[in-house]
């Protein structure tokens, strides 16, 4: 059975994070696996899988900012705002100048009030938003405060007189739709819009440099781990060594002595082993979670 730990994979298009998931526990030889952030299945690019004692770590990959790298094109929407979905309407772009593109775009940068793709995993009533859509249904979801701190062109391309093809690269912060800023780019120009091409380039201080192929994890299986659960912990969080006393302490879940940390973080017991993840509050440092094995 392979250790706890992180797996940095580069997804291939065409797969579910789930059907990653279901991937790696076979590799990994264990049922507890998960995944941090979902892909969509025509994205490509980082998504952070977690092994046996690090799914627990996921809950803070999950909030962590992303970066990506799209493709919009301008002049046709889809029922989904990507390449996905069937197209709903076609309005020729090819008037459209490189100007009025990246003027565009400055209004969807900073912190925004995002409408979420209809066409989403998002639960309406407990139900998920995308089937209630398959299903017939008209899904509006409310609009989210997001950040996205970096919005650059890389190109414009006009591979026909009637649409357009921006490339950008982008930060941001979690839950932002890279697909809604496709949509809203296109109706903020008249023309509709959809993600044609989508790749996760960062998640956290994850990136591609260190994303492994799935063709690359079976050949490693079972070993499949590429950050074990200390050296994840310490890569993500601030980190604090624990004395013997302390770590005793907390390994049972009890609190030890704040120092003034910017939570949450890591705590490590004297023999470099991962304890627990704390935060500092009411005068004490109380563990979020406990990672010391029973």
């Amino acid at each position: 059975m392979s250790a706890d730990g992180l797996i940095v994979v580069d997804k291939p298009g065409g797969m579910t994070s789930h059907d990653v998931v279901s991937r790696i526990r076979r590799l990994a030889r264990t049922r507890r696996v998960g995944h941090g952030g979902t892909l969509d299945p025509m994205a490509t690019g980082v998504l952070v899988i977690g092994v046996n004692r690090a799914t627990r770590l996921l809950t803070y990959v999950i909030g962590s900012a992303k970066s990506y790298t799209a493709t919009i094109r301008l002049g046709q929407s889809t029922v989904t705002d990507d390449a996905e979905g069937e197209v709903v309407a076609a309005t020729p772009a090819g008037h459209v100048t490189d100007e009025q593109i990246r003027a565009g775009l400055t209004p969807l940068t900073g912190e925004i009030d995002q409408v979420p793709s209809a066409v989403s995993a998002i639960k309406v009533d407990g139900q998920r938003a995308y089937k209630r859509v398959r299903e017939g249904e008209e899904v509006t979801l409310a609009a989210r405060r997001v950040t996205v701190s970096r919005l650059d062109v890389l190109a414009i391309r006009r591979p026909g007189p009637d649409v357009v093809d921006v490339d950008v690269d982008v930060d941001c912060s979690s839950g932002t739709y890279i697909r809604a800023l496709a949509r809203d780019l296109g109706a903020a120009l008249g023309v509709g819009g959809h993600l044609t091409a989508l790749r996760r380039t960062a998640v956290g201080g994850f990136t591609l440099a260190e994303a492994a192929t799935l063709p690359q994890l079976e050949e490693r299986a079972p070993d499949v781990v590429n950050l074990p659960l200390a050296a994840a912990a310490d890569r993500f969080f601030p980190r604090r060594d624990a004395t013997a006393d302390e770590a005793k302490v907390l390994s049972h879940g009890g609190p030890i002595a704040q120092l003034g940390i910017a939570g949450p973080y890591a705590v490590f017991a004297p023999d470099g082993s991962l304890l627990a993840v704390v935060s500092e509050r009411d005068g004490r440092a109380r563990a979020e979670i406990v990672l010391a094995p029973a």
